[in-house]
C-alpha cells in the first residue's frame, strides 16, 4: 500500500516518555504524523517538535476534550496531506505494532463498506497492579464485525468526514457515540485479531480505576441521552443496568425494612451471588476470574455517580469538566 495515503494522529497530554515511544512507533511506518497536546507541562509538545512530528497546540481556553484533540489533529492532517485516505488515531500512551499500520490499511481498501478497523490492544505491564491487569483483560474485541472501537482505530477518511468527525462536546464516550452515527450512515465497523497497540494505563491506585469508572457512567449517560431513542438503543442496556445493579439492591432491603427489620439484609446476598455468576462466565485463570467479577459488580457504583454528575450538569445547565484519573 502507498504510505502517502496513510496519516496518524497522536493525542496527548503529560504522557513524557510513553509519547516518545509512540511517535517513533509510528514515525517508523507512517509519513504524515500529526500530533495534538492537550496543555503538557512536561514538555512533550517539545519532544514532538524536536522529533520532526507535525504539532497542534490545542486552545485551552475552550474546554477540552479528547474528540476536539482528536478533531483537530485530522483536520490539520488533511491540511498538510491532502491525499490521505485512511486516518489512523492512537493516544499517546500507546504504541504501535510493526505491521498494523500497512494491514489495516490494506484490509480497507478491500473492503470499500468498513469504515473502521481496529486490532488487539494489550496492556505492557499487567503485571504492576491489578487495575492494569483488569484493563488488559477488558481490550480484546472478538475479531468480526463491531458495534464500536476505542481511541485506537484507523478510519476511512470519507466516512469521518461523512459523519463529521467526533462531537467536540463529549468528555467521556466520543468512540461509541461516532460508532452510532457511522453504522446509521451504513458503514461497517471491524476488528482484527492482529496485535494493533501496547498501552500503558499506569494505574496503581484504587481511586484511579474509580475515576475511570465514573467516566463510563458519565459516557454511558451521554450516550442515551443523545441515542438512546434511536434504533440502535445506544446506552440503553448499559444505563439500566447500572441503575438495577447499584440502587436495586438497596432499595429493596429499604422496602422490606419495616417487616423484615434485619432479615431485610439478606437480600443484599444478590451481590456475591453476582459475583459467583460472573466469575462462572469470564474465561481466564481462576485470579483473573475473581478479579473482573468483583471489579465488574464493584463499578456499577462509580458507574452511578458518572450518571448523577451528567444529569446535574444537564439540569444546571453546566459545561462539563473532564474526568481525568491520570
Amino acid at each position: 500500500m502507498e504510505r502517502s495515503q496513510l496519516g496518524v494522529v497522536v493525542i496527548g497530554r503529560n504522557e513524557g516518555e510513553r509519547l516518545r515511544r509512540c511517535l517513533e512507533s509510528v514515525c517508523s511506518q507512517a509519513d504524515h504524523v500529526v500530533y495534538v497536546d492537550s496543555g503538557s507541562t512536561d514538555g512533550s509538545l517539545a519532544l514532538a517538535q524536536g522529533m520532526g512530528v507535525a504539532c497542534v497546540e490545542l486552545d485551552m481556553t475552550l474546554p477540552f476534550t479528547a474528540a476536539r484533540a482528536r478533531n483537530a489533529g485530522w483536520r490539520r492532517l488533511l491540511q498538510l496531506a491532502p491525499e490521505v485516505r485512511w486516518i489512523q488515531f492512537v493516544d499517546g500512551d500507546c504504541e504501535v505494532v510493526d505491521g498494523w499500520l500497512e494491514q489495516a490499511q490494506s484490509f480497507l481498501a478491500a473492503h470499500p463498506q468498513v469504515a473502521a478497523v481496529c486490532g488487539q490492544r494489550r496492556e505492557r505491564y499487567p503485571e504492576r497492579s491489578v487495575f492494569n491487569l483488569l484493563c488488559h483483560l477488558e481490550w480484546y474485541k472478538p475479531p468480526g464485525k463491531l458495534k464500536s472501537f476505542g481511541g485506537d482505530v484507523m478510519l476511512r477518511r470519507q466516512a469521518l468526514e461523512q459523519v463529521g468527525g467526533y462531537r467536540d462536546d463529549l468528555i467521556a464516550g466520543e468512540e461509541p457515540e461516532l460508532c452510532v452515527r457511522l453504522r446509521t450512515a451504513g458503514w461497517e465497523l471491524y476488528a482484527l485479531p492482529l496485535e494493533m497497540t501496547l498501552h500503558d494505563a499506569a494505574m496503581t491506585r484504587f481511586r484511579q480505576w474509580w475515576l475511570r469508572m465514573v467516566r463510563s457512567g458519565y459516557a454511558y449517560a451521554a450516550g442515551r441521552y443523545l441515542h438512546g431513542a434511536s434504533a440502535q438503543r445506544h446506552c440503553v442496556r448499559e444505563t439500566r443496568r447500572t441503575w438495577v445493579w447499584s440502587l436495586g439492591p438497596l432499595g429493596a432491603v429499604l422496602a422490606l425494612w419495616p417487616w423484615w427489620s434485619a432479615a431485610a439484609l439478606l437480600v443484599l446476598l444478590i451481590y456475591p451471588l453476582q459475583v459467583l455468576r460472573l466469575f462462572l462466565r469470564f474465561r481466564g485463570s481462576a485470579r483473573e476470574r475473581i478479579l473482573q467479577a468483583v471489579f465488574h459488580t464493584l463499578s456499577r457504583f462509580p458507574e452511578l455517580v458518572g450518571h448523577l454528575q451528567f444529569w446535574r450538569d444537564r439540569w444546571q445547565g453546566r459545561r462539563a469538566q473532564l474526568i481525568e484519573y491520570k
